[in-house]
């Protein structure tokens, strides 16, 4: 036996790790009080403008449309034969079915529709109702022809409430 150690292997060092890299601190870039505002503004409007369109959309819809209702009244030389009441001599173009043609306040043909039955109302005189489906809404007024008898003028209002009266004869 020997007094002495055996030689040890060299162990290498362990690995040194580097340092840590920072970068240079940088300061925080804060919004303009004028630029946060007007973005502010913005998103509001936005949120605002959305919340409309929603409701806007769910209430219920108002036909564009309406149908002009009345009456037409032929005061002579009128007939009844077979509960059918007509026109005769100067006035055969008047009967259930004749024409009825809705103007525009420019002039143009908005609807067309036709006289519905006539009703006897005395010797040689017809009421005929009127009924044009499908008018557009949105004119200041309305003229009516019945065949081609000339136009008759209404108000958008009387138009709407079904105020049409006319008469020939």
């Amino acid at each position: 036996m020997t007094d002495s150690t055996p030689e040890q292997p060299n162990t290498p060092p362990p690995p040194v790790e580097p340092p840590a890299v920072t970068a240079p601190s940088e300061p925080k870039k804060r919004l303009h009080p004028l630029a946060a505002g007007l973005l502010g503004l913005a998103l509001g409007a936005v949120i605002v403008g959305a919340a409309w369109a929603i409701t806007a959309n769910n209430g219920p819809d108002e036909p564009a449309t309406f149908t002009l209702t009345g009456t037409f009244a032929l005061t002579e030389d009128a007939v009844t034969l077979d509960d059918t009441c007509h026109g005769t001599g100067g006035y055969d173009d008047i009967g259930t079915g004749t024409s009825v043609t809705v103007y525009g306040a420019k002039g143009d043909v908005v609807a067309t529709g036709q006289l519905g039955g006539g009703e006897e109302t005395g010797y040689g005189a017809c009421d005929f109702t009127v009924n044009v489906p499908d008018v557009p809404k949105g004119e200041k007024f309305y003229k009516v022809e019945v065949s081609h008898r000339g136009t008759l003028q209404l108000t958008a209002e009387e138009a709407e409430n079904g105020e049409f009266a006319g008469s020939l004869g």
